[in-house]
Formats: structure tokens, C-alpha cells, sequence
């Protein structure tokens, strides 16, 4: 390929928003390279520091819709496979990550592009291979069948602050001192480092040897799970940590353990404990010659990581990985909708300050923040959340004081983004419907602010008519407190409210039984 094709034919990268791929994409627009990634959401793509780089074209697609991804992929040269189907709502991913293959095989095909580079797991086909493995296996054979190329690098644990993998270790090592264990926590592993993993990822893109061929990738090191605890305590200054393995704990029975601890819900909790029973050694090493860097220890990787965290540098998390377009109640001017009617808790009140500086206050809500009000209250919505299996409130926020679409705050995600004027946030908790929160800033002039607080519901069946009906007088006195806190927090006293009031509008946002 001549020279100037290398640069001017796009590079389509599929999951440009998750953990991996939101940190590769700017690294090959750094490159020079002219990248096209898709996404459900636009607006998740264009937040993004690199969002709107010049050398960045940006396509509403979705893996699971085909004449979507076939259109995306038209012109491009080479594409990156960087998506998987683990997320709480799927209950068969590996269905799902079937299909989505199934589909990338056909637009790659169609684009006549050079190459595939997909980045699955790493692990020996065999009989008591994880189902999590085994779909990534799948995957691979999947995409290796088509016409196109497909470089397959198989990677074990990902060290990297943000990592879904890194989170759980630190998350256990940091909490408990004593550590009741499965017998996983003896099994051989083979690490590697984040950076590691984009430097094989980019090299993938030019180098001719790697051209179809599965190749392992991994760190210097060969450890247990156990060794690596140790190391992480020694980094992090923490005293030693007692590791008891018992063979009573069964990979399910780990997971709700990993639910609870640790910010990773049971949907990625669960597939994730269950893969930890298999060895995850490299056996391939040609790619070290092919595309050579030096490999960072897992020592290395450890306080590497742990250094991002502590400066709030986390470019990426595993949790930037989700469903960021609104349901379709949201917009106001619904027509008759099937589900049942919205529900709704709507408080304002008028604040002598000017927007901007309320909105310095609204921005940093949740994480270490808090929420103004009855803070012990969300985190009990939260525990409630983790101990029937979802996200819970130990997810946090990446930046404390800077939010993007997409971004998550406790067990919300961010919907939509006004500067100074909405913040629209998407519950993901375990629920019977759907919700939403929507902070609004009305300013009447440039000394005067009107704040509102709307919670609006869609309930599913009779459960979530009486789930509604439960929490409503809860949400009237964390809703005003929440108002009242904020005035508190801007040294001031509200003019007026906080009160209720009907958030509607006459011809909008009711929804038929």
C-alpha cells in the first residue's frame, strides 16, 4: 500500500468508547492516523477529550444492527474488534457477542479491508474452559472465518488503572485484611500492562507478520492471583494481607462475594470469577519479535496505575462501557406510550446566585461529593441495589469535578450535558422500570437562578406502580433536602422553596395507561 493511503483511509474502531478502545483511538489520531468510530451515541464520542479532532469522523452504528455496521465500514482500510456483550440486561452474551461477529465478518468483507486486529482472552481450548473464554474464543473463530484477516491477540489480566481486573484487586486488597479465598487464587496468570497491550494493538496496524495469525500477549511475569495481592498491599502501602484459599467457595459463590465488595456488578462479577479457574499462560512469543517494546513488570503495571488513580488521571474505566441513548419517554412531547403512565417528583426553588456559579456546585454532584443531602440514604439505595446484583453506589465518578456523556456518577450515568444549564442522568439500578434525574437551571437574569430537581419514572406492571408508590415519600424529603443542602453549599438563602411544583408541560411527558 502506498504511503498516503496508509494515513487517508480511515481506521474503523468498534467499542472506541470503552476501556481499551477509548485510549487507543487517540493514540492512533496522535499517530496521524484518520480514525472512524461508531457509536449509539454521537454525543459520547464528541465529549470525549478527542471528540472532535479533526482527523476524527464519528458514525451512529451499533454491532448488533448490520446494515448500520456495513455502512460505517464502507472506505475503511483495517478495523479494530473491540466490543463484547458482558453487561447487566444481557442474559446471554455469548448469543450476543455471536451475532455481533457475525456481523462485523460481513461489513469487513464488504469494505474489502486489509485486516481485522481483535483483542480477546487468553486460555487453552478445553472442556472446562470459562464461558466468558469460550465466547471470546468463539468470537475469534468467528472473525478468522471470513474473508478478511484477522489478527487475534490473546491477552489474560489487564493491569491498568480503570481496568475492570484492577479495580476488583484493588478493591479487595484495600478492604480486606483477611481474605477467605477459592482455590483461583492459585492459579497461574500472565498480566499485562494497558500501555503494553495499545503499544501491540497500534503495531498490529502495519506489521505484515502478524497478518491472521493468534498470538499471546502478556507481561514479563507469570504469578497467581495470591502473588499479585501481595504486590498490590506492598504498593499501596497497606499491611500484609492474610490469603486463606479453601475449596469450599465455588466460582458462583466468588462472585456475589465480588458483587459486594467490589464496584464490578454481578453480570461482569460473575463470568469474570468463573475464568479465574483457568490458567492464563502465554505459549506464543513471536509477537515480542515482530512488534518488540519492553514490557512493564506487574509491579510496574501495579504503581503505574495506582499513580494515575491518585492524580485523577484515569483516561478510561471499565465502566464507560454502556447504554447512553435516552429512552424514548424521556423527550417531552410523547405521544401514547405502552408501558403505563410516568411518574414523576418535580422540586424548584429561586437562589439569589448567578448560574454558573450553581452549576460549579451541580456539576461535582455524587462520587466523594455527595448529593447535598441525606448522603447515608443514596448509599443504602445503593447497597440495595449491589446485593440483587447491580452496579450499586461504589462506581463513583472518574473526574470530580468535570462530567462527559457517558460518564458514570454512583449508580446514574450521564445522559445529557448543558454547561450551566441540565445535567440528565439514566438510573442504571436494579428496578421494576425505568428512571431518570434531571437537574435544571433556569437564570432569570445574571444574579438570579432558578434550580430544579425532577425525578421521573416509568414503571413496569403492578411492581413498579407500588415500588413508585414506597419511595415517593422518601423522594419528596431527599428531593427538598437536596435543594436546601445546595443553597447551604452556596452560602446562601433560597428567595423561594424549595417547594413542588408540576414539572409538565401541558401537552407533554404523560404517558397513556
Amino acid at each position: 500500500m502506498h504511503e498516503d493511503e496508509r494515513f487517508t483511509k480511515p481506521i474503523l474502531v468498534t467499542g472506541a468508547t470503552g476501556y481499551v478502545g477509548g485510549r487507543l483511538t487517540p493514540r492512533l489520531l496522535a499517530a496521524g492516523y484518520k480514525v472512524r468510530v461508531i457509536a449509539r451515541s454521537v454525543s459520547k464520542v464528541q465529549c470525549r477529550p478527542w471528540g472532535r479532532h479533526a482527523n476524527l469522523e464519528v458514525y451512529r452504528a451499533d454491532v448488533m444492527d448490520r446494515d448500520s455496521l456495513v455502512r460505517a465500514a464502507q472506505g475503511c482500510r483495517a478495523a479494530y474488534y473491540l466490543v463484547h456483550s458482558m453487561a447487566p440486561g444481557k442474559k446471554d452474551f455469548a448469543k450476543a457477542d455471536r451475532i455481533a461477529a457475525e456481523n462485523m465478518v460481513i461489513a469487513a468483507g464488504k469494505a474489502r479491508m486489509e485486516r481485522l486486529i481483535y483483542l480477546g482472552g487468553l486460555g487453552r481450548e478445553a472442556s472446562d474452559l470459562s464461558k466468558h473464554l469460550r465466547s471470546r474464543l468463539e468470537v475469534a473463530q468467528i472473525l478468522q472465518s471470513g474473508p478478511t484477516p484477522t489478527t487475534f491477540l490473546r491477552a489474560a489480566m489487564i493491569l491498568g488503572s480503570g481496568s475492570a481486573s484492577f479495580e476488583i484487586l484493588r478493591y479487595l486488597v484495600d478492604r480486606l485484611p483477611v481474605m477467605i479465598t477459592p482455590r483461583w487464587v492459585r492459579t497461574p496468570c500472565q498480566p499485562i500492562a494497558i500501555s503494553n497491550v495499545l503499544h501491540y494493538l497500534q503495531g498490529c496496524l502495519e506489521s505484515p507478520h502478524v497478518l491472521g495469525q493468534t498470538l499471546d500477549i502478556g507481561g514479563p511475569d507469570i504469578l497467581t492471583y495470591e502473588n499479585l495481592m501481595r504486590i498490590y498491599a506492598e504498593e499501596a502501602g497497606l499491611p500484609r494481607r492474610w490469603i486463606i484459599p479453601v475449596p469450599v467457595l465455588t466460582p458462583r459463590l466468588s462472585s456475589y462475594w465480588l458483587n459486594l465488595v467490589t464496584p464490578v456488578p454481578m453480570a461482569l462479577a460473575r463470568p469474570l470469577a468463573e475464568g479465574l479457574r483457568n490458567a492464563v499462560v502465554c505459549e506464543d512469543f513471536r509477537i515480542r519479535q515482530w512488534i518488540p517494546q519492553k514490557l512493564l513488570s506487574c509491579r510496574e503495571a501495579i504503581r503505574k496505575a495506582m499513580q494515575k488513580i491518585r492524580q485523577a488521571q484515569v483516561e478510561t474505566c471499565w465502566s464507560d462501557a454502556g447504554w447512553t441513548i435516552p429512552p424514548e419517554w424521556v423527550h417531552c412531547g410523547d405521544a401514547p406510550y405502552a408501558g403505563g403512565t410516568l411518574r414523576e417528583c418535580a422540586f424548584r426553588m429561586r437562589v439569589p446566585v448567578a448560574a454558573s456559579n450553581v452549576w460549579a456546585l451541580v456539576e461535582p454532584i455524587g462520587g466523594a461529593r455527595g448529593w447535598f443531602f441525606g448522603d447515608r440514604l443514596w448509599r443504602a439505595r445503593g447497597w440495595i441495589d449491589r446485593l440483587v446484583g447491580g452496579f450499586g453506589h461504589m462506581r463513583g465518578r472518574r473526574e470530580a469535578h468535570k462530567l462527559y456523556v457517558g460518564d458514570t456518577v454512583d449508580y446514574w450515568r450521564v445522559l445529557e450535558i448543558v454547561p450551566e444549564r441540565r445535567l440528565l442522568l439514566l438510573a442504571e439500578m436494579k428496578m421494576p422500570g425505568e428512571a431518570v434525574l434531571d437537574f435544571r437551571l433556569a437564570p432569570s437574569d445574571s444574579h438570579h437562578t432558578e434550580v430544579q430537581v425532577i425525578a421521573r419514572f416509568l414503571p413496569r406492571g403492578l411492581t413498579g406502580m407500588a415500588y413508585w408508590a414506597l419511595l415517593k415519600p422518601f423522594h419528596q424529603r431527599i428531593f427538598r433536602g437536596l435543594l436546601e443542602g445546595l443553597a447551604k453549599a452556596l452560602g446562601t438563602a433560597p428567595l423561594a422553596g424549595p417547594e413542588p411544583f408540576d414539572a409538565r408541560m401541558p401537552h407533554a411527558c404523560h404517558l397513556a395507561a
